[in-house]
């Protein structure tokens, strides 16, 4: 079956940024105009046909907002308690030489390959495809680390059998020590294998970006009497045609606000060099100069978080396969067992009907819940939330994926790269804050407005101009539309990005 939509679907992705004839009802023309004897029935309330156009929201249901003074955010993340590293392994010699880290951390990344962390006399577990066995560290010569096998010579011997290769993406984990009696103790010996192993942590950063926008009217205008009574998201009402102009441009710059903190991106020092002349604004003139970009939550999710996919066209994670497969990357990682899920519809209904055949009653579709169905009583065939092994998620749809002016008209000419949906923790995250200089507890998410006693951008409205409070000789009404402000995406790595 197949869905064609009207050939005059009212789908216009944006609004219209002049005033049209077809906006005006034209008492001039023959057909509707005066000179027909009956009176038109004139509806003067607007239809809202797009119900509440907004998608603003998603960040107060997940986050915080908080004030900053500086020119950009700075935190630390700690890094993992216990020791573990990938590298190369010889197996007739047992010299294993440390690539990564085990989150595939290397040298320019916060992480020095140097100083790995496996010292002397460590008893470690040594994995590669399909064996692992048991060894102990005894010679570290900076990445060079010799771990020989308990019971056999070489790692070629055992559990190799003879075979003598060199294995890379071989996984070492250190369980604890093993030292003889009366020897000493790592302080008391030199070289890089009595080194102690220190906390490292990485240190994130994130810049606020100033948004601005505009909305004008001359005084002429702002004092007519329309016929239509119009109404918006931001309150307003009447039958003054611009307090419908003004509340939609506050209402589509909230959306804006969010909507970057959302997808924007850090820009990048080769991008956007501008020639002389090629712009409206002299400012951008100059050739070399950028625009600031800031990381947004996607940016975030994609640079240190975690990406799932389904097959192209086809909804992720929507089977539990899928899902034991995020469970288990989340065992690695921070472990949160309450997730917030925010997809979009089709994500939505076919986690629904992989939830539904788990009932072996819905295989006809009549019992998704746990309750007895009726011929009285309306069938529910969604589900708000479900629990897969020790996690908790919770499913929400998420306007913003699903509207054709936003990201759900990207989706469409996108679907290969299409966001399908995210996965964000619930809870609180402990990080080092360097402007306060202490540790404090913060949601995974929280926006950050610049703010100072005497001035606050988190959201700035001002009025210029003739109309109302005469604050210049200009006969027309200016808004301003300001707000500085960038998202902090703590714990990346405990995220899920649906595509």
């Amino acid at each position: 079956m197949a869905i064609t939509p009207g050939g005059s679907l009212n789908n216009t992705p944006a609004s219209q940024k002049q005033t049209l004839a077809s906006n005006y009802i034209d008492f001039t023309d023959g057909s509707t105009g005066w000179e027909q004897q009956y009176l038109p029935d004139l509806m003067e309330a607007e239809a809202e046909v797009f119900g509440n156009r907004t998608i603003s929201g998603f960040l107060s249901q997940v986050g915080a907002e908080e004030a900053m003074s500086a020119d950009q955010v700075v935190w630390s993340e700690q890094g993992r308690l216990h020791v573990a590293c990938i590298g190369s392994l010889v197996t007739n010699t047992n010299i294993f030489t440390v690539v990564s880290d085990s989150d595939g951390n290397i040298g320019g990344d916060g992480y020095v390959i140097a100083n790995h962390g496996l010292r002397l006399y460590d008893v470690c577990l040594v994995a590669n495809a399909g064996w692992s066995g048991t060894g102990q560290v005894v010679l570290v010569a900076n990445e060079a680390v010799t771990i020989i096998p308990y019971g056999e010579e070489t790692w070629a011997d055992a559990p190799f059998h003879g075979s003598s290769a060199t294995l890379a993406n071989t996984q070492v984990v250190v369980i604890g020590s093993d030292f003889e009696k009366g020897s000493k103790g790592l302080g008391g010996l030199s070289g890089a294998g009595a080194k102690a192993v220190k906390p490292t942590h990485v240190s994130h950063s994130n810049k606020p970006i100033i948004m601005k926008d505009y909305y004008e009217i001359s005084g002429s205008d702002a004092s007519q009497v329309g016929w239509v009574e119009v109404s918006g998201e931001d309150g307003q009402s009447g039958y003054l045609w611009y307090l419908k102009a003004a509340g939609d441009t506050r209402a589509r710059f909230n959306d804006y606000v969010e909507m970057m903190c959302i997808e924007a991106e850090k820009a990048n020092a080769e991008s956007h060099i501008i020639n002389a002349g090629a712009t409206d604004d002299a400012a951008y003139s100059s050739a070399g100069r950028t625009p600031a970009g800031t990381e947004g939550l996607f940016a975030a999710i994609t640079a240190r978080g975690n990406l799932t996919s389904g097959v192209t066209g086809v909804n992720a994670a929507t089977d539990l396969a899928e899902f034991d497969a995020i469970l288990a990357e989340f065992d690695k990682q921070g472990a949160i067992e309450e997730n917030m899920m925010f997809v979009n519809r089709a994500t939505s209904l076919a986690m629904d009907d992989m939830l539904a055949s788990m009932n072996s009653y819905g295989a006809g579709g009549t019992s998704y819940g746990v309750f007895d169905n009726s011929e009285d009583m309306a069938l529910n065939l969604g589900f708000s939330g479900f629990r897969r092994g020790s996690y908790d998620f919770y499913k929400s749809d998420w306007k913003y994926l699903n509207d054709s002016a936003t990201r759900g008209g990207i989706n469409t000419a996108a679907t290969s790269d299409a966001v399908r949906g995210v996965m964000i923790p619930a809870g609180v995250s402990s990080v080092y804050d360097q402007n306060l200089g202490k540790n404090m507890k913060r949601p995974f998410l929280h926006v950050r407005y610049r703010a100072s006693a005497t001035e606050s951008r988190k959201m700035k409205t001002w009025t210029t101009g003739s109309v109302g409070a005469v604050t210049s000789d200009l006969d027309a009404m200016q808004m301003n539309f300001l707000s500085e402000r960038c998202l902090i995406t703590q714990g990346a790595n405990n995220f899920m990005l649906m595509k």
